[in-house]
């Protein structure tokens, strides 16, 4: 992915590379939660082109770019794993490793092809407004306030004495 970006070539990093593929996954395919990290390879080298794909992606894609990983070092929090071989972009009020808490999230707008920086626009107005951090994300915090209904007569401790009637 060394491309020219305003009249010079830009050295593209591997953790920059890998957020690339990932984000044009996720654009591409909005009905997408997360994607496989050979999915994501795959996209790179099809961004890549005529030359081979560098042997650093894998591993940025399985560990350095994974906020939910320990640092092994890269401390980027650019991927989310969803799994133990999928990944997703990274969410501001995402759980991540207390060591990644300084790392970066998106890529400079200057260090990336000009090509792709409309990604950064993308990924800020659309991909993190479209799943916000919530309940919605979380099927323990969707259960909040469930159930509400079953005391909303009676205080709560009530209702739970109530129901140990004729225990033992």
């Amino acid at each position: 992915m060394n491309k020219t970006s305003t009249d010079r070539t830009v050295e593209l990093k591997v953790a920059d590379e890998v957020w690339i593929a990932t984000a044009l996954l996720h654009r591409e395919q909005p009905d997408r939660a997360d994607f496989t990290i050979g999915e994501i390879l795959a996209r790179a080298q099809n961004e890549a082109a005529q030359r081979e794909l560098r042997p650093g992606v894998r591993v940025h894609a399985s560990m350095h770019c994974v906020a939910n990983r320990p640092p092994n070092p890269g401390k980027y929090r650019m991927l989310f794993a969803t799994g133990k071989l999928t990944r997703r972009l990274f969410r501001s009020g995402d759980a991540f490793h207390p060591e990644r808490q300084a790392g970066k999230i998106v890529p400079r707008t200057e260090e990336i092809p000009s090509e792709y920086q409309d990604l950064i626009h993308w990924y800020e107005e659309e991909y993190v407004r479209r799943n916000p951090m919530g309940a919605d994300r979380d099927p323990l915090l969707a259960l909040r306030g469930s159930g509400r209904e079953l005391w909303a007569d009676e205080h709560a401790d009530e209702y739970v004495r109530r129901l140990r009637e004729g225990w033992e």
